[in-house]
């Protein structure tokens, strides 16, 4: 591993022929933020006498970026930790900024997100939508809706991305004047940066606005949906499946960030 110093795009590699789209998703965001690359493949500790030919693949990928993108940096990590705890240790001790995964095994990387304080994005393996300059956001009336701002305005601010905002409809007074005043500071925070941006009021309240987002996205020429997961995770959300995993199913090949709304949020250095 080089300079733990220097924030990074991990992607969760899997050492499957599905890795090679993912890396192409891991290296567009690390030109558009102008970060380091890192190929992650973290393996079940009853496996480590293959230790040797993971680390091998892992530095094949590697040299092929060097070959191809000789001007990314990138680096590689082995690792053998417990999925939950993986995200914080990574963001902890290698400056990890966004994780990205494949979306079709999203019930392996669940129990991970409810924990991190990274974005996870979800990329379909075959997904060839990688432009990431038109999102859609949902608000809702979560005062942690500041942190999809936040990471929609990197977007806006170093991808000059188009972003779509569709907020809530709540019923209850309190609830919508949440709605307005988080729909106001996101307005500002745009502005701000000179962020192109349209604002939507929704017809669904804040309990399925996301979902509401989501069909927005699918039928736009969206290319990135910005989500906040879960506030609070129940033993039913376990057995049925979280709302998230409902629209990263849905969502098909369209990327999908999810950033958790449990734990502060690690913020991208300039």
């Amino acid at each position: 591993m080089t300079d733990n110093k220097e924030q990074k795009i991990v992607v969760y590699t899997e050492l499957r022929e599905t890795d090679q789209n993912l890396i192409l998703h891991g290296l567009k965001l690390a030109a558009i933020f102008k970060k380091e690359l890192c190929l992650l493949y973290n393996y079940q500790h009853k496996k480590k006498k293959q230790r040797d030919e993971f680390k091998e693949k892992l530095q094949n990928y590697a040299a092929v970026i060097k070959q191809e993108v000789p001007e990314q940096k990138v680096s590689t990590l082995l690792i053998s930790e417990s999925q939950s705890r993986m995200p914080d240790l990574l963001a902890e001790d290698y400056e990890a900024v966004m994780f990205v995964l494949n979306s079709l095994n999203f019930k392996r990387y669940s129990t991970a997100l409810s924990e991190t304080s990274v974005p996870f994005l979800f990329v379909h393996p075959e997904s060839k939508i990688m432009d990431y300059n038109h999102l859609v956001q949902p608000i809702d009336m979560r005062k942690e809706t500041s942190d999809s701002s936040l990471w929609c305005s990197y977007f806006g601010r170093f991808n000059a991305a188009e972003i779509i905002t569709i907020s809530a409809n709540d019923k209850t007074r309190e609830a919508k004047n949440k709605v307005m005043k988080n729909t106001d500071l996101t307005r500002k925070l745009y502005q701000k940066f000179k962020i192109i941006h349209k604002r939507f009021k929704g017809s669904k309240s804040s309990l399925r606005n996301v979902f509401e987002a989501l069909e927005l996205a699918l039928v736009s020429d969206c290319n990135l949906l910005v989500i906040l997961g879960s506030s609070s995770i129940t033993p039913v959300d376990w057995l049925i499946g979280l709302p998230e995993r409902k629209i990263v199913n849905r969502a098909g090949k369209l990327p999908v960030m999810i950033i958790n709304p449990r734990k502060d949020n690690y913020i991208l250095c300039d």
